[in-house]
């Protein structure tokens, strides 16, 4: 039996459990060497390590283990064990052994797998290699039926074959697993709906053994190349009928894109506007071109002054030929 106190209980409480089994006198001294148990860890790891007494336990009828709250870097919740020992009639006990143990909140290494066993389903990654084990029950050598009369009818004709094959207990192995996963009877999607696998369309059933249990499925939009039991089931199963009211509506659709036409062309109705006071600049631009002929028609009236210039001249020399006559 043992008994222990909480972190800041007494040890006269533990002495009382024992006063039926062992001496008053003798559970007294055991009881009473918590002092004794500390100056131990002291001497062993320092004053700073020893932290709160955390109460007594007894191994035996002349033993008990004293325990101290570990304070030690790295050790959070471990505890101090120091076992006392005496014997009927002494009026001291000695210290028998002191060590670090874990406590109930300690911070503890995970459990030790062995390294073959520590790849686990879905740790292989491209570019990895996997050898089976040496006696890996899964494999027999090919010569030995492969459960697939149909396989094993024609390596047998043509005289070729794996150089292992899976067993039959390696079959079963693989049955059950596949029956227990995501694509089982028990699965949360199988559990949803009424229709299972084994009358859908998109099944494509195994060869061999298995196919008596087992199917691929073919439905792109549920468990798409994925092995699935019979008795699996969900809701793009090939019989779900189509809901009500699906389908063309009995009526015209309304067309809300006129309205949507008719806001784009209120927005811009200004536009036009512009555009239109556009061409009444070029309308301008002949009368300019109208005016420009009006100024050559000025350019002869000048030549025409210049035979009356003439006329003159030819008047003056008229004169000499009078003064001889």
């Amino acid at each position: 039996m043992e008994t222990t106190d909480d972190a800041t209980g007494s040890t006269a409480q533990a002495a009382t459990a024992t006063a039926t089994e062992w001496s008053p006198e003798l559970a007294t001294v055991l009881t009473g060497a918590a002092e004794l148990a500390r100056t131990a860890i002291i001497e062993h790891s320092g004053d700073d390590t020893v932290g709160d007494y955390l109460g007594v336990g007894y191994e035996d009828p002349v033993s008990a283990t004293h325990r101290f709250l570990a304070r030690l870097p790295g050790y959070q919740g471990w505890q101090w064990a120091v076992v006392v020992a005496s014997y009927p009639g002494a009026d001291h006990a000695t210290v028998s052994e002191v060590v670090l143990v874990p406590g109930p909140e300690s911070l503890l290494a995970p459990q030790w797998v062995p390294w073959d066993q520590r790849v686990q389903a879905g740790d292989l990654s491209p570019g990895d290699l996997l050898a089976p084990l040496a006696d890996d029950l899964r494999l027999v050598p090919g010569y030995m039926s492969s459960g697939d009369p149909q396989v094993d009818e024609t390596a047998a004709e043509i005289g070729l074959g794996r150089r292992t094959v899976m067993s039959a207990w390696g079959r079963a192995e693989a049955a059950q697993r596949w029956r227990d996963g995501d694509h089982g009877p028990r699965a949360q999607m199988a559990q949803s709906t009424k229709r299972v696998c084994r009358d859908c369309g998109f099944l494509l059933p195994l060869a061999g053994s298995l196919g008596a249990m087992f199917g691929v499925c073919g439905n792109e939009m549920s468990a798409d190349g994925s092995i699935v039991d019979f008795e699996y089931g969900c809701g793009a199963h090939s019989d779900t009928p189509a809901p009500a009211g699906s389908g063309s509506p009995m009526y015209d659709p309304y067309d809300d894109g006129v309205l949507d036409v008719s806001e784009a062309l209120a927005a811009p109705s200004e536009v036009p506007a512009e555009v239109s006071e556009a061409p009444a600049e070029p309308s301008e631009v002949p009368a300019e071109v109208s005016e420009a002929p009006a100024e050559p028609s000025e350019v002869p009236a000048e030549p025409s002054e210049a035979p009356t210039e003439a006329s003159e001249v030819s008047a003056e020399p008229s004169d000499p030929p009078a003064e001889p006559s």
